[in-house]
C-alpha cells in the first residue's frame, strides 16, 4: 500500500500526540483534535480527520501507534465541518478500502448535496469568531465512501462504544461514549477551551465551554445535547477543541455549563440582535425570550 509523503507543513520530529485513556490517543492539529481508538489485534478506528494538509501527520501518528501500512478499520466523523474532515480526501486516496461513517443527517454535507449555514462572526467575541466568515463552508463529496451509522447507536468495529445523537452544532452531530470507564469523545457538542478566542486556543486554557458559537446554528438543540452528555456523568472527556478533562474538574465544568447555558446564550443573543437591529423593542425581545424558554424546556 502506498504511503503519504510528509511535507514541511505537517511533519514533526517528535511525538506530539497524547494518551486520553486506555487504548485512546489524540493529537492537536493547529486548533482541532483527532482521535485514534485501538480495537482488537492491533487494529484501530480514526475519529475525525482534522484540517486539510495534515494527512501526513495523521498517518505518522498511526504508524507509530499501530505500525506502518496499517490503515484504520473505519473513520467515524462526529460531524462534517471543515476542521473535522479537512484531511479526509487525502487519507482516502491512500486508505483505499477504508469506509467512513457519519450520522444520516450529516450525509447531505458529506455527499455534496448541501452546504452548512454560514457562520456568524458576531457571536462569541474573539479573533476565531471574527475570522469565521473566511472558513470553508462548501460540502465535500465522498460518494459511496461514506455510510450512515445505524440509528440504534452502535458503532462499527467498536463494540464497547456507542454514539449519542448530539445535534445543535451540526444537524447530525454525534458524540462517542465508552461505558466501562465513562470515556466521552464529545466532538464539538461541548469543548474544553473557549474556541472563539484565539488566545485561549493558542494557550489551550482549560474551561468547559459550549460548542463553538460562530458555527452553531441551533442553540435549542445544542443546549439539550449538552445536558444529555452531562447526564451521562462522564469521567473523561476528549473534545474537538481543547485538552482532555477528567474527574471532578470535568463534572463541575459540565454542571456549570448546563446551569448557565441558557442565561449566557440569551444575554449574547440579545446583544447581537439589538446591535444588528437597533430599533428592536424590549417587547419583541421578551416575546423571543419566552419562545426560547418554552422550546428549551421542551427538550429537557
Amino acid at each position: 500500500m502506498a504511503t503519504l509523503t510528509l511535507n514541511a507543513s505537517d511533519s514533526t520530529d517528535e511525538k506530539d500526540y497524547f494518551e486520553v485513556a486506555a487504548g485512546v490517543w489524540g493529537t492537536k492539529i493547529v486548533f482541532v483534535n483527532i482521535y485514534m481508538i485501538a480495537t482488537d489485534n492491533n487494529q484501530w478506528v480514526l475519529v475525525d480527520a482534522g484540517l486539510k494538509g495534515f494527512a501526513g501527520k495523521i498517518e505518522k501518528m498511526a504508524a507509530e501507534l499501530f505500525g506502518e501500512n496499517n490503515p484504520p478499520q473505519a473513520i467515524i466523523l462526529t460531524h462534517g465541518h471543515f476542521d473535522h474532515i479537512g484531511a479526509l480526501k487525502q487519507l482516502l486516496e491512500v486508505w483505499t478500502d477504508v469506509p467512513v461513517y457519519a450520522h444520516p443527517l450529516e450525509l447531505p454535507y458529506l455527499t455534496g448535496l448541501s452546504a452548512y449555514p454560514p457562520p456568524d462572526p458576531m457571536v462569541g467575541g474573539g479573533l476565531m469568531s471574527a475570522m469565521s466568515i473566511l472558513y470553508p463552508k462548501k460540502p465535500i463529496d465522498l460518494g459511496n465512501r461514506v455510510h450512515a451509522l445505524d440509528e440504534n447507536g452502535s458503532l462499527p468495529f467498536l463494540p464497547d462504544w456507542h454514539f449519542i445523537f448530539t445535534p445543535g452544532h451540526a444537524p447530525g452531530h454525534i458524540s462517542l461514549f465508552r461505558g466501562r470507564d465513562k470515556l466521552l469523545i464529545a466532538g464539538d457538542a461541548f469543548v474544553t477551551t473557549k474556541q472563539e478566542s484565539a488566545f485561549s486556543v493558542a494557550a489551550q486554557k482549560k474551561v468547559v465551554s459550549g460548542p463553538p458559537k460562530y458555527f452553531t446554528p441551533d442553540w435549542i438543540a445544542a443546549a439539550a445535547s449538552v445536558k444529555k452528555l452531562r447526564d451521562l456523568h462522564p469521567a473523561i472527556a476528549a473534545t474537538g477543541h481543547g485538552k482532555p478533562m477528567y474527574g471532578q474538574e470535568l463534572t463541575e465544568g459540565l454542571n456549570y455549563l448546563v446551569s448557565h447555558f441558557e442565561k449566557k446564550w440569551l444575554s449574547q443573543a440579545k446583544a447581537v440582535m439589538l446591535k444588528s437591529q437597533p430599533k428592536l423593542t424590549s417587547t419583541v425581545f421578551n416575546t423571543y425570550h419566552l419562545s426560547f424558554l418554552i422550546r428549551y424546556w421542551q427538550h429537557q
